[in-house]
């Protein structure tokens, strides 16, 4: 049984500032003493990031289309069973999803998977009396979904605070229970894939003023009553992932250009036997010792190419590694010949495909997938499914025909892509959330024990 109450933050919209406001929540909490665990709906790498630096405890995240419904239930108590309070930052705007028929992937609908109340968080610049249509709207567009509280986010001065208050007791089922002001000091940095990665920009200071800024601009208590009143005791059929006995050593790319992970996916290959080894394909002169396979992830390795291609013994390690790869998007990159900057200049990669990975100076791809394994190869089953996202600004050059395409990519609208095979390396450009398809994980463990 779930009990631990929750609370979603939702959005009006994308850029609404859920995440700035999430993480405030979490620090503000965590000062009063709670335990508060945190949760990211969808496929986001570095939204957690911020969330672990609030709450001192890792981020999880929780998707309605590429887990089902009972997956996303199991992770929700495995995390917050010892917690006080959960809060769960949404995706988008709260109703927006994987497509625009269903609420399949939205916030809207984990909300009501977890039976917890939203708090529906507003940008009210430039409105007053249209902020309670607005805030109308979504209270009354799905009649199954708990709207229990309304934050207005960039509201410019007190009389705009009053005037918002006015019109949202008049229209609304609630009473607002904050108005928050702009504040320069604690804006967070972008770059092409979103924010930067918290390590990189959330400092204590900036955390310190996110709390304080919360606590002076909104009704905490409230909120957490609301929290507690408006969650619904859940039941889970177990935790998942019960651990065996370690039986591989797997080498897990970890740095500044490797930092995208689903933690679950780590989870899963530890709960199928594998101890897990960080090491550093930027510092690192060498793979960890005793390793049989690895795990190169996604990040940013455009932005290290320089560095990444200078350290030739890494490239060597890994062009010369004997066991099972697997590498997505970023990791991808990095296996091909070289990735190609956007200023043209070619950084020798460690040469797996016989491609390069170009920049493009727009977005090539973002959307959820779905890969199809077309043949039985490595740790895939003909047919076997295995869903994803895909997030990136470059393309690789066309791949010889001779390199086998063993994943068919759909993106709902036809095939997206392909995912490719060499030796005993599989990869492609798409992140593949392992609880998806459980047997990925312990067949990838499998194949490196057994290599």
């Amino acid at each position: 049984m779930i009990s631990t109450p929750g609370l979603v933050i939702g959005g009006t919209h994308s850029g609404v500032g859920k995440t700035t406001i999430a993480t405030a929540l979490m620090a503000a909490y965590t000062r009063r003493g709670l335990r508060v665990q945190p949760f990211k709906v969808g496929p986001d790498f570095i939204d957690p990031g911020f969330h672990e630096a609030a709450c001192g405890r890792p981020s999880r995240n929780l998707d309605g289309w590429m887990l089902s419904r009972e997956a996303n239930l199991q992770t929700f108590a495995r995390a917050s069973a010892d917690a006080d309070l959960a809060i769960i930052e949404g995706v988008m705007g709260l109703f927006d999803g994987r497509d625009a028929t269903t609420e399949s992937g939205s916030t809207a609908e984990m909300a009501k998977w977890l039976s917890a109340p939203v708090l529906l968080v507003a940008d009210a610049s430039a409105m007053a009396r249209s902020a309670a249509a607005l805030v109308r709207g979504f209270e009354d567009f799905d009649a199954s979904l708990d709207v229990a509280g309304v934050l207005f986010n960039r509201v410019g001065s007190a009389r705009h605070a009053d005037l918002l208050r006015e019109t949202a007791t008049s229209c609304c089922r609630e009473v607002p229970v904050g108005f928050l002001p702009p504040n320069d000091n604690i804006a967070l940095p972008s770059r092409h894939l979103g924010l930067t990665m918290a390590a990189e920009s959330l400092t204590r200071t900036c955390l310190d003023e996110m709390a304080a800024w919360i606590e002076r601009h909104v009704d905490l208590d409230r909120l957490l009553r609301l929290a507690q009143e408006h969650s619904r005791p859940l039941a889970a059929n177990g935790t998942g992932q019960k651990a065996c006995p370690t039986i591989a050593r797997i080498g897990i790319a970890r740095d500044e250009a490797f930092c995208f992970y689903y933690r679950d996916n780590l989870d899963l290959l530890r709960a199928a036997g594998a101890e897990l080894v960080e090491f550093s394909p930027m510092a690192d002169a060498e793979l960890p010792k005793d390793i049989s396979g690895l795990y190169l992830g996604g990040g940013y390795p455009e932005l290290h190419a320089a560095a990444l291609s200078a350290n030739r013994p890494m490239l060597d390690a890994v062009r010369q590694f004997p066991g099972p790869i697997y590498a997505e998007c970023g990791g991808f990159m990095y296996c091909t010949k070289a990735i190609v900057d956007a200023t043209g200049v070619a950084h020798e990669m460690a040469g797996l495909f016989p491609t390069c990975a170009r920049m493009q100076l727009h977005l090539a791809a973002l959307g959820y997938l779905e890969a199809e394994a077309s043949e039985d190869v490595l740790w895939l089953r003909a047919g076997e499914r295995v869903r994803g996202h895909e997030f990136r600004h470059s393309e690789i050059d066309q791949m010889p025909a001779n390199v086998r395409r063993c994943l068919r990519l759909h993106n709902g609208r036809g095939e997206r892509g392909e995912g490719y095979m060499a030796g005993s390396v599989l990869a492609g450009y798409a992140h593949l959330h392992f609880g998806s398809a459980p047997e990925f994980a312990r067949r990838f463990v499998e194949a490196c024990r057994n290599r």
